[in-house]
């Protein structure tokens, strides 16, 4: 009550922030007669001088007022758009490295320039992140006439550049892109052999565009580039053999799930075998050091009891062919990952392709951890402003709408069954479109989606079928003579710019339109219609002229009067209906369900009341609802019914709301709590991932590492040393043969160590001399027999291959470690102090081995040179060698939900270069010529797509938002 109190009185922490940022505001404002009065030249010509200012020692936060009051005189002689005071303090809050609140339409991307601008200035690049390459590219050009007309550069990052001109794109003063495509490119920089091969450079500031969609949503899943890894069908086909004489009680099997493991009798049945075949040499089957092991095991397990031959897959051309258990067809070019495959083609004994391994990967939370300032923009943040804080130090703060928002959101309606709810819907969306209400039918899937479809049209509605470019005529005709249609739309999104059409004219009067509650994002709901859609759409091949300009004043005329229409379109007053109120008119928003996250639900309600607009929502939910029934509805049911509640007949009561925004809440906590726990692990990966990375640009910006190879050289002496004549151990307990064989493996040099270790009062450090003594002259010779500048150029490669090469099998080891690490706790072990110890001692050897491979590699080399004076005259390649390459590619980001990789079919370049998007592989379908014959324009020859997969219309689109969003029938 007192905190209530002090809130009316001093106001809420978030209202003193905003109104900390004013006086800032009441300065641009001051400035803008003087800057209105400068020429364009002039204008453009303040950008060098802020540039010579900070050259000069000047604070970015003091360039604040002039920098911002120059974009809002920019955009409105650029775009015919001026900065509102509330986007000056959405645009503060994004400098200052915060996220910025703010409803639909109150004009996110116009905001984004501000701090865009005044950031650039700096010339260390600024990144702005969106979620498609759609927005990337739209909003690249649009701002980006603000910016140029500034004086700075622009460039766009989307699918399918190869590295020279994404290295382009980087190098301007801001940079446009996804998230995807700027953390591929940072996994794949972090694999090139030469810093000049690296397209990024830097991280410096990014503003992020939706940010709850990128760093809350897209949170658990990493980006992963793989690739194929060595041969170890020997392993496959070993541990195979044992799985035939694994008896029932050897495994719990749950088909329900599709899930097996082995019990502890089954464990040491497992264990006994693989020792008696002799694939488990040492130690138990669980050590960290057997987890590779254990990961082949559980693979054989499950192809041997979840998996049957002609049900799940069949075998074909010695092959092993997935069958989609939903259409009975063969999935050809599909295989299962993580070496299910293989385990499969085990099996049925047939030839086993290569697996992919881990070659790189990194979570969105890591990579935007690497920016020096990081801030984002979204319509809702609030929900997850812990989350924010606590992961990625970012203070949500929600900026005033320009104009009061006069939306009435109701109580939720709770009916007993779905059907009763259905029906209520049904009931109000007839009552809403009886008096030309626009209706926004918000659904939780695809699936609802078509379901209310096919529950209105056996209403008596009709579906209006965009794909006809007269779709709309019926509809505006009948909004000029006030009669009601009984046409309804769904977003079927055959095309970006179909998609937000038909979001833009969901506010005609007496539009019905139905979607999942994420669509048409980004695009506002304008009451009336969209005046520039329906120039597009109706006037787009009228020539400029009289006949064009009365055209569009007509179309002004007519969304004037439409908008009249619907904003007249509210409930009136109801005393015997139990309605005291007259409700509003303007969009009407109706939630079919309540999503598990709070900012869905409002995200949907969002989009009604822009910019001041009357707008009304209401969710209509039922007690079977995934949510209602997680938390006990059962007991709520039964209560109902001794009440005598009837038959249609709802529950209303703000009681309701809040018992349900409290069970939003405890869903909200546990996919926090999940994906802290995935933070945790993977920043133990992290942590080393950031070493080998900083190790690999330094080694690659040096000119030479003969000294590095020097100290590897030195350590691996050392350590052959103290394994063979351990510290306080007397003569005769040296393995003096043992030294002798590793100096003759790694170091390539027979040396008499047996007599040394005789000599009276010698010790191991004089040993050790010795043995650094030869090894250094016999790499001196080495190096001059090979020629100086070839040797420093090997040595280079070889240190950045062999590193490269552990790394990616310590990726596969710490994923198998990871997979198989919380049997710790059994133990009553913490399995994350586990992890974390084991992965430092997996690191160690790491290092260890790094020192050995590179040192054994270069003590043996000869190089065999083509001509005497090759590479001083011919270079490296006409020395007999040639530029090293990097491996074949795959981008992987897999849907946390259905595990489905949305890069699987993407790109169709095989050598990291620019032969297809990213410069990646693809995996899956690369050969499948289905594919390659694919016409844009004929559905029919587009074969099996994948949900994930560019839609093949070419809309750049993934293909579950676009053609594949559903098959409703007109």
């Amino acid at each position: 009550m007192l905190g209530a109190l002090a809130k009316k009185i001093f106001g809420s922490s978030n209202d003193r922030r905003v109104k900390g940022f004013r006086p800032r505001v009441a300065a641009i404002n001051a400035l803008e007669p003087e800057i209105s009065a400068l020429s364009d030249e002039q204008l453009r010509a303040r950008t060098q001088a802020f540039r010579d200012q900070l050259a000069a020692g000047t604070r970015l936060d003091d360039l604040l007022v002039p920098a911002f009051a120059t974009v809002r005189e920019a955009a409105k002689r650029v775009l015919g758009q001026r900065h509102f005071d509330v986007q000056m303090i959405g645009g503060m809050v994004l400098h200052e490295s915060g996220i910025s609140e703010m409803k639909t339409g109150e004009g996110k991307t116009l905001v984004a320039t501000l701090p865009v601008y005044l950031n650039a200035l700096e010339g260390k690049g600024v990144h702005v992140i969106t979620v498609n390459d759609y927005l990337a590219s739209r909003d690249a050009e649009w701002m980006g006439r603000v910016y140029r007309f500034l004086g700075l550069t622009v460039g766009t990052i989307v699918h399918g550049l190869d590295d020279g001109q994404r290295k382009e794109a980087y190098a301007c003063d801001i940079t446009y892109g996804t998230n995807n495509e700027f953390g591929f490119d940072y996994l794949r920089d972090n694999m090139k052999y030469e810093l000049s091969q690296m397209t990024q450079r830097g991280h410096h500031f990014a503003i992020v565009d939706e940010v709850d969609s990128i760093l809350i949503d897209e949170a658990r899943t990493p980006l992963i580039i793989s690739g194929p890894v060595d041969d170890r069908s020997e392993l496959y086909v070993a541990v195979d053999t044992v799985m035939p004489r694994l008896t029932p009680e050897h495994y719990d099997l749950d088909e329900k799930q599709r899930q097996v493991s082995l019990t502890e009798a089954g464990n040491e049945f497992i264990e006994e075998e693989l020792r008696a075949e002799g694939i488990l040499k040492e130690g138990d089957l669980y050590d960290a050091h057997n987890v590779t092991i254990v990961h082949h095991v559980n693979q054989a397990l499950r192809a041997h009891t979840l998996f049957t031959l002609d049900k799940d897959y069949i075998v074909k051309n010695d092959e092993v062919v997935i069958i989609d258990e939903f259409t009975g067809r063969m999935m050809q070019g599909r295989r299962y990952s993580e070496g299910l495959h293989q385990a499969l083609e085990a099996k049925e004994r047939v030839t086993i392709q290569p697996e992919n391994q881990t070659l790189a990967s990194i979570t969105f939370q890591n990579y935007f951890r690497l920016y020096k300032k990081l801030a984002g923009m979204t319509g809702t943040a609030s929900t997850e402003a812990d989350e924010f804080a606590e992961i990625y130090k970012l203070d949500v703060v929600d900026i005033p709408t320009n104009k009061e928002v006069e939306r009435v959101d109701e109580d939720d309606e709770v009916y007993r069954t779905v059907e009763e709810k259905y029906e209520a819907i049904i009931k109000e969306i007839d009552k809403a479109h009886a008096r030309h209400q626009p209706i926004l039918v918000g659904t939780g899937s695809i699936e609802k989606s078509e379901l209310i479809g096919e529950l209105l049209k056996k209403a008596g509605y009709t579906l209006l079928d965009y794909s006809d470019p007269n779709a709309l005529t019926d509809v505006y005709k009948a909004a000029r003579e006030n009669r009601v249609t009984k046409r309804f739309a769904v977003l079927n999104a055959r095309f970006h710019e179909q998609e937000a059409y038909i979001v833009a004219e969901a506010g005609v009067p007496g539009a019905i339109t139905i979607a999942t509650n994420m669509a048409g994002r980004g695009t506002d709901i304008k009451l009336g219609g969209n005046l520039e859609m329906r120039i597009e759409k109706e006037l787009g091949q009228m020539p400029e002229g009289p006949e064009r300009d009365a055209a569009i004043e007509a179309l002004k005329a007519e969304i004037a009067e439409n908008r009249a229409k619907v904003l007249a379109s509210g409930e009136k007053a109801d005393p015997e209906a139990g309605r005291k109120k007259d409700l509003p008119g303007g969009l009407y928003i109706i939630g079919t369900e309540r999503h598990e996250s709070r900012r869905i639900d409002n995200q949907l309600r969002g989009r009604s009341g822009r910019q001041g607009d009357p707008g009304r929502s209401k969710f209509y939910l039922s007690l079977k609802d995934d949510l209602m029934r997680i938390f006990g509805s059962d007991r709520m049911d039964g209560m109902l019914q001794r009440l005598g509640l009837e038959q249609g007949e709802a529950i209303i009561h703000p009681w309701i709301n809040k018992a349900i925004e409290k069970a939003q809440q405890k869903v909200e906590a546990r996919n926090f709590d999940m994906r802290k726990n995935v933070l945790k692990y993977d920043n133990v990966m992290n942590d080393q991932r950031k070493v080998v990375f900083e190790q690999r640009r330094d080694l690659m910006g040096q000119d030479s590492v003969r000294e590095t190879v020097d100290e590897m050289r030195h350590g691996v002496i050392d350590d052959f040393v103290a394994v063979h004549i351990p510290e306080n151990a007397y003569a005769e307990q040296w393995d003096a043969e043992g030294l002798k064989h590793r100096a003759l493996d790694v170091l390539g040099l027979d040396l008499p160590i047996e007599e040394w270790v005789k000599e009276e009062g010698i010790a191991d450090e004089e040993i050790r001399e010795r043995l650094r003594k030869a090894s250094d002259e016999s790499y001196a010779a080495r190096v001059e027999r090979n020629g100086a500048e070839v040797m420093t150029y090997v040595e280079k490669q070889v240190v950045l291959q062999v590193l490269d090469h552990l790394w990616r099998e310590h990726l596969v080891t710490l994923d198998h470690l990871r997979q198989v690490i919380g049997w710790r706790g059994f133990a009553q072990r913490d399995p994350l102090n586990e992890y974390k110890s084991e992965a430092f001692e997996l690191f160690n050897g790491l290092v260890t081995a790094l020192r050995e491979q590179v040192t054994a590699q270069l003590s043996h080399v000869e190089i065999m040179q083509q001509q005497p004076e090759g590479f001083a005259d011919g270079g490296f390649e006409s020395a007999g060698f040639s530029e090293p390459q990097l491996p074949p590619m795959f981008p992987e980001h897999r849907d946390p939900v259905t595990g489905e990789n949305e890069f699987a079919f993407a790109g169709s370049g095989s050598d990291g270069g620019a032969g297809g998007a990213y410069g990646f592989a693809a995996r899956e379908l690369s050969t499948d010529a289905a594919v390659l014959e694919r016409n844009p324009d004929d559905a029919s020859t587009w074969g099996r797509v994948g949900r994930n997969e560019p839609c093949p219309c070419g809309s750049g689109k993934k293909y579950k938002h676009c053609h594949g969003r559903f098959a409703t029938e007109a």
